[in-house]
């Protein structure tokens, strides 16, 4: 029985390492066919989290299946999660913050932009209300 989990922990960990090779790679294409800075944003964002993420968890359930590494197979899994658990978290706030800065700067602007709350704010001031 033991056995039978274990090969399932080690063929799950297996697909999501390639699910993540196939998230970079959507990523990678994302990047060089998306016409604006926010899309290739989006992009970036999908590789780095779906591209690291999914590899590092797939890596630490494999590694946990590996007996020739003894005890050394829980701390080289924690770190691969750990690191994933940080992945996670820093990430979309890194992606929001440069497309907050970029939006802010005007240095590119949407388009087209429906909704854009930073110039009714901007004509709100000005208008002074």
């Amino acid at each position: 029985m033991y056995e039978l989990v274990e090969a399932i922990i080690y063929y799950v960990g297996i697909v999501m390492v390639i699910l993540g090779g196939i998230l970079d790679l959507i990523a990678s294409i994302g990047m060089n066919r998306f016409k604006n800075f926010y899309l290739r944003l989006h992009a970036a964002t999908i590789g780095s989290i779906g591209g690291g993420f999914y590899p590092l968890i797939g890596i630490g359930l494999v590694v946990l299946t590996i007996h020739s590494l003894g005890t050394m197979k829980y701390y080289v899994a924690g770190i691969a999660f750990t690191t994933a658990f940080f992945l996670l978290i820093t990430a979309p706030t890194g992606s929001h913050a440069l497309a907050q800065g970029a939006h802010r700067a005007k240095i590119v602007l949407p388009e087209p932009a429906v909704v854009n709350r930073l110039l009714e704010d901007e004509e709100k001031v000005e208008g002074g209300e």
